[in-house]
């Protein structure tokens, strides 16, 4: 759905090898990244594998919540999926559901090419819902492009970004 009243873009590009991929509704190769118990602790702090029906209604809820993209590399000249993220102001959930390529700096260019994208919604703020404790990986990632925690949750902290 996107964000109301806003027209969501089909591709971001962020470089020359990386791009946002709008949701299109076909999401059959991310149950592969769900079922893995690691990733799935790291999204959820539980290490219950996705279904296919739980995967289709957490991309429902993601798509109808903000825009919803799958985070896409190329080789060999093809774009691959590697993950997801949704943006939108309240929250900015991602995950880089290949394991391959985490910890290569992947995330915070998504998170940065985002920042840019509301900062031209004309946005003073961004925020991130929450981030557990122990993702430590998160928690780099969007410290390291300026997001602050600010309020401590049971399991975690939200975080800010003024614009």
């Amino acid at each position: 759905m996107a964000i109301q009243g806003i027209e969501q873009p089909e591709i971001i590009q962020i470089d020359n090898t990386l791009r946002l991929r709008k949701y299109d509704g076909v999401h059959d190769f991310a149950e592969e990244w769900y079922l893995d118990e690691e990733t799935v602790y790291l999204v959820d702090g539980k290490r219950d594998p996705y279904t296919i029906e739980r995967l289709g209604g957490m991309y429902r809820y993601l798509n109808n919540a903000g825009e919803l993209y799958f985070i896409e590399v190329l080789e060999n000249g093809t774009y691959k999926p590697i993950g997801d993220v949704t943006f939108w102001q309240k929250d900015m959930p991602i995950v880089i559901g290949d394991p391959a390529y985490r910890g290569k700096g992947i995330g915070r260019k998504v998170i940065s090419a985002l920042i840019e994208r509301g900062k031209s919604l004309g946005y003073d703020h961004l925020a991130v819902g929450e981030i557990y404790d122990w993702n430590e990986g998160s928690r780099r990632c969007f410290e390291s492009v300026g997001f602050v925690a600010y309020e401590k949750s049971e399991k975690g902290s939200s975080y800010r970004l003024s614009l």
